[in-house]
């Protein structure tokens, strides 16, 4: 009976320590995940205190060692070759555990609000244009989706609720139609698995997106402490970073696709600096100065019923950010709103657009135009305004339609709408209505849709030449 009892209290001891004992992975790290390919990319866990991790890649058989500290956390730094696989891991700290279904390839995270969130299923009454059939053609294993479940913390978490999917009918149509189709048209065309990491929340400010760090000189924003007796809410500052892109940082990646920027239209006027402290403190956290890849998309038109007159200011400071932010780019979308919804039902022309930023300046794929016009210069000559823009070198077109978008202005700042003609390289804008023009717009209102593009197809950033 006694020798009974041993056995039984080693049977338990052991299974105790055995379980105690075993590699604990955050759900980024996982089944079906994707790696960034020829990278020296991070990967890290838990186990018991004071442990030797060792790491088996199975690309290369190659063995790394890793020491859990006092708390049973330990990292490492594993070398990924160019694009393939399946291939193994095998985490071994006396117990096993083997990951399988492992890609190497591209990653990308995308984020912001909500209509980066909407996805191909669309929103109640608010269809994604031609949805049902590119979630019909979404399967393919070399795609693979992880989707960060919401969450809320006023400090940052060590891991987050999420799983790798191989992309299917029922794993894309729940994904983010911008961050799906440009997975889907990155590896078409790269011919290399790739991942995509989804956190966003819909009708959440860009400073909760922020970490404490890059909030820090912008004395206005109250940032909730850990003990903050106020529960933490997707609106308050740093409370979706914390929870949402904490647990990433580090996750090998190439960059990120940001799509946000309606929850601050209240207050415009330094939202390009808010933006360019975020990326800078994701990039930091990353271990990265600029080399993260940082592409975003200025707000649609759409009938706003409140802050009207922000709006165009805001997409002025979006477009100011890229100027701030090195190795950024914005996709322009002047010409791809709703008057009715503040979530444009056409994703296609967004997720075209990031991923023409993607292949010629990620990429640098020689060839691929990327970058809308912007204003550069004005001339008043003879009643009219020249207006000279940049990155159009083969001109502009309308698609044999009348340019709309246009306002013009004398002294008394008065804007009526403006007849504008292509004339060579430039655009020739005036109206009987203001024989002395001293300022022109375009698309400078909150539903102003405007219909210039580059010879290449790319929109016409929204612009004003005045400062009122």
């Amino acid at each position: 009976m006694f020798r009974k009892q041993i056995l039984f209290t080693f049977f338990v001891s052991f299974i105790f320590l055995s379980l105690f004992a075993d590699v604990k992975l955050p759900a980024v790290i996982n089944n079906n995940m994707v790696l960034q390919q020829q990278s020296s990319v991070p990967l890290w866990g838990k186990s018991s205190t004071n442990k030797t991790v060792r790491i088996t890649t199975s690309w290369d058989k190659k063995s790394y060692k890793a020491a859990s500290d006092k708390n049973g956390e330990w990292r490492v730094n594993v070398t990924t070759p160019s694009a393939g696989g399946p291939y193994t891991i095998t985490f071994d700290d006396g117990q096993k555990l083997q990951l399988t279904n492992i890609l190497v390839g591209e990653v990308w995270v995308c984020s912001g609000q909500s209509n980066m969130v909407m996805p191909l299923k669309g929103y109640r009454n608010q269809p994604i244009r031609d949805g049902n059939n590119i979630t019909a053609n979404a399967a393919n294993s070399n795609i693979r989706l992880f989707h960060v479940q919401r969450a809320v913390s006023n400090v940052p978490l060590d891991d987050c609720t999420g799983s790798w999917e191989v992309s299917s009918p029922e794993s894309a149509v729940d994904f983010s139609a911008i961050g799906f189709q440009f997975a889907q048209q990155l590896q078409k065309i790269l011919n290399v698995p790739i991942g995509v990491i989804e956190s966003d929340w819909g009708g959440t400010p860009i400073e909760a997106w922020m970490n404490k760090q890059s909030l820090a000189s912008f004395a206005a924003v109250k940032i909730p402490e850990a003990n903050d007796a106020v529960k933490a809410e997707a609106h308050r500052p740093t409370c979706l970073f914390n929870a949402m892109i904490a647990p990433l940082t580090g996750y090998g990646i190439k960059g990120f696709l940001w799509y946000q920027g309606e929850n601050n239209a209240s207050t415009p006027t330094g939202y390009d600096q808010l933006m360019a402290s975020m990326v800078s403190g994701w990039r930091k956290l990353w271990n990265s100065s600029d080399t993260l890849s940082f592409y975003y998309v200025q707000i649609a038109p759409y009938r706003y019923p409140t802050n009207r007159d922000s709006i165009p200011v805001l997409r002025e400071m979006q477009q100011k950010a890229q100027s701030e932010i090195p190795n950024s780019g914005m996709a322009v979308s002047i010409d791809a709103g709703n008057e009715f919804t503040i979530h444009p039902e056409n994703k296609t022309i967004i997720s075209k657009r990031l991923l023409y930023w993607a292949l010629g300046d990620a990429y640098h794929q020689k060839g691929i135009a990327y970058e809308s016009p912007y204003y550069k210069s004005q001339e008043i000559k003879d009643g009219s305004a020249i207006i000279t823009l940049s990155n159009s070198p083969n001109g502009f077109t309308a698609w044999d339609k009348k340019i709309e978008g246009f306002e013009i202005a004398g002294s008394n700042k008065s804007f009526y709408p403006a007849e504008a003609k292509i004339v060579g390289t430039t655009i020739e804008v005036q109206s009987d209505k203001v024989p002395k023009p001293v300022s022109v717009r375009y698309g400078f209102r909150d539903f102003q849709p405007g219909n210039l593009y580059s010879n290449e197809g790319l929109p016409v950033a929204p612009f004003r030449t005045d400062d009122w």
